[in-house]
Order: structure tokens, then C-alpha cells, then sequence
């Protein structure tokens, strides 16, 4: 299988930060904004979706997955990845072999050496991806679940409205919308038919434990999992003595020693039990 070119094609940068939005018919103000970056390669899009089979469009596949939902720390992120068509489907069928992303699968299952070697490969491979940090303010302020559904629907729509800018006919083509976990997000239709995507054209499924078994998931997880570690290490280099590098945010025994010893810090998530209590102690 030969593998798409990433030299020397035009790239659409994505960088969207979102202050407002609506969620169950409510428009709410959000606490911290919500910070949305990607890219997508417009002509590899063209290259490998523009053309039909046997007369029908091909249909695209994108992957969802988040990391960061557990931890008591920090942001939890959010990625949807479009790969490249010969590239999609079920990982046990090797749609990856002999590729540059022949290793990819669960993002829990590669070590972080693996995965942060996958990183930048995903992103360079990818015929597009957005990663979405939603911040603890903003878990704090409608819940943990309705954070990730919310990610999981912004780096949805966000991409599929930068594919249907740049790609013939997106509305006559099938769109199979990959989440992992046991729900899909609420996308907003509305939204998606002003780029010209017909909801009858979409299908959002849900797949527990969907990043082993397909590859868009797959790289989608690679993309959640280290865009979060990267925060992780930040705020590592910015409060030292709470051991973050570690503990990654999770509730560890050296964690909530630290947080006992020095305080919460404003990156910690206030709504979560282990916090809510240390600050009542305070």
C-alpha cells in the first residue's frame, strides 16, 4: 500500500476558541473557554475522497475519542481523526500494515514512548483531526460527562464543517461518525445542514472500547491521550512540588498528600469528590 504524501500540500490550519454554547436548547456563557486546534489537508482530501466507486462517493469514517476524564487535575481532552480511506476500518483487518502508523491501536495498551511517537505521525498522516481541551471550570460547571459530550460534539461538527468547505458534494456522501464509549453526542443538526451535511447522510455509533478496534478511534485516542499529557507536563513545570508529572492528575496517594500539604490549585476540578472535601478542610 503506498502511503499519501504530507509534503508540499495545502494545509488548513484550525485554531477556534468557543466562549458560548448550546447545550439541551439552554445557550450558556462558559466558565473558561474552550480551546479547538487541528488541521486538515484539503488536497488529500480531494485526493482520497473527491473520487467515486462504481459511481458512489466514498464514504468518510471519523474516529472520537477523549482522555482525562478520571483525573482530578486539569483539562480533559477530546479528538476526532479523519484518516486517509484505504486506511479506515477495523483494526484486526490491517488496514494499517505497512504504513507509518502500523502500530497503532488502544492508545492504553502502547507505551507513552510509542505514543508519542505516533503523535506527530497521526498529525502529519491524518487527512484531518481536531483536539479539544475542555478546562476544569468548565467540567466543574456542567459535570464530567456533559463536558466530554460536549468536546466530543464541537471536534465532530468542527471538522466536518472544514471537510463539507472543502470537499465536492459532501451532502451525498455517507459519514460514519465513530464514538468510543457507550453514547454519541447530541450534534446539532442544524449547524451540520447550513455546510451542507444531511443528517440522513450521518450515522454516529457508538463503540465500547471502539479505540481497539477501529483506527480512526485509535487515532483519535493517540491524539486525546498525549495533547493531555503535554498539559500535564506543563502544569508539572509550573507547580513542581505537586509531583503532576507523575500522577498526570489521578488521584494517587503522593497526589492528595501534595494537595493536603500545599493547597487546590485553580487547575484542580472543585466538583470532584477528593477536592471538594480537601477545600472544605481548608
Amino acid at each position: 500500500m503506498s502511503n499519501p504524501s504530507s509534503s508540499a500540500q495545502p494545509l488548513i490550519s484550525i485554531d477556534v476558541r468557543i466562549e458560548q454554547v448550546d447545550i439541551k436548547g439552554q445557550y450558556i456563557q462558559l466558565a473558561a473557554p474552550i480551546h479547538l486546534s487541528g488541521q486538515l489537508h484539503t488536497s488529500e482530501l480531494q485526493s482520497q475522497y473527491g473520487q467515486t466507486t462504481k459511481g458512489a462517493a466514498l464514504p468518510l469514517q471519523i474516529g472520537v475519542d477523549e482522555a482525562g476524564r478520571g483525573p482530578l487535575l486539569g483539562s480533559v481532552n477530546v479528538a476526532a481523526a479523519l484518516l486517509p480511506a484505504a486506511w479506515s476500518g477495523l483494526i484486526e483487518a490491517q488496514p494499517l500494515k505497512d504504513t507509518p502508523l502500523s502500530v497503532l491501536t488502544d492508545s492504553k495498551q502502547l507505551s507513552e514512548k510509542k505514543r508519542d511517537r505516533l503523535y506527530p505521525l497521526v498529525q502529519q498522516y491524518a487527512v484531518g483531526y481536531i483536539i479539544a481541551e475542555i478546562p476544569a471550570a468548565v467540567i466543574d460547571q456542567i459535570n464530567i460527562l456533559q463536558a466530554t459530550m460536549l468536546g466530543m460534539r464541537l471536534c465532530t461538527e468542527e471538522l466536518l464543517q472544514a471537510v463539507a468547505a472543502h470537499l465536492t458534494a459532501v451532502g451525498h456522501r455517507f459519514i460514519e461518525v465513530l464514538i468510543d464509549g457507550n453514547r454519541c453526542p447530541d450534534l446539532d443538526s442544524g449547524k451540520l445542514a447550513k455546510a451542507g451535511i444531511a443528517p440522513a447522510m450521518l450515522d454516529c455509533q457508538a463503540w465500547v472500547k471502539g479505540d481497539g478496534r477501529h483506527t480512526s478511534i485509535a487515532a483519535a485516542s493517540i491524539l486525546a491521550k498525549v495533547s493531555r499529557d503535554k498539559a500535564m507536563y506543563e502544569l508539572d513545570a509550573q507547580y513542581p512540588e505537586y509531583g503532576i508529572a507523575k500522577h498526570k492528575g489521578y488521584p494517587t496517594r503522593a497526589h492528595m498528600a501534595a494537595v493536603a500539604t500545599l493547597g487546590v490549585l485553580p487547575e484542580h476540578r472543585r466538583s470532584f469528590a477528593p477536592i471538594r472535601r480537601a477545600l472544605e478542610s481548608e
